[in-house]
């Protein structure tokens, strides 16, 4: 969120204003958010197993392949009512017409929730790898005092 930068002008005459202590405490991420980002765009998941989160990758995969089973359930049926419909547009002795209609129509609406629930999983996939990345060296220390986990957060002004 905040971001620091020293910038300093080489002065030969003058002392540096960093001590070995603060140059120690410079932040290096060692993870790369752009990687692990582009990694699971490419191949579900393939960020979360850059980013260490391996219990990710198994509810990623098993969600993805849920709602790519319903799509195809879906479209399967609604081909077949589809095919009755356009039977029963030839014969006009058929009653069933509107009611071959409703359930194909009903299967085409499901098969697309299916479709955008399998692309929002796939943009999830792509966000939380992208997060979990910026998160990975967040420390969570115990506090000497009280003996319980506290985020420990720095501010540079």
């Amino acid at each position: 969120m905040f971001t620091s930068i020293n910038v300093q002008s080489q002065n030969i005459n003058q002392d540096s204003t960093l001590t070995n202590s603060e140059a120690d405490t410079t932040f290096i991420m060692t993870k790369s958010p752009t990687g692990a980002m582009l990694r699971s765009a490419i191949i579900p998941g393939w960020g979360q197993f850059y980013n260490e989160s391996y219990w990710k990758i198994p509810i990623i995969w098993g969600a993805a392949a849920w709602f790519v089973y319903g799509w195809q359930g879906e479209n399967d049926n609604y081909n077949y009512f589809s095919d009755l419909y356009n039977k029963s547009l030839l014969d006009p002795s058929n009653n069933l017409t509107l009611v071959y209609k409703n359930i194909r129509d009903g299967y085409r609406d499901n098969r697309d929730l299916f479709a955008i629930y399998l692309g929002l999983t796939y943009f999830l996939n792509v966000i939380d790898a992208y997060v979990d990345a910026h998160l990975f060296d967040f420390d969570i220390g115990m506090n000497s005092f009280t003996k319980e986990p506290e985020f420990k957060i720095k501010f540079n002004f």
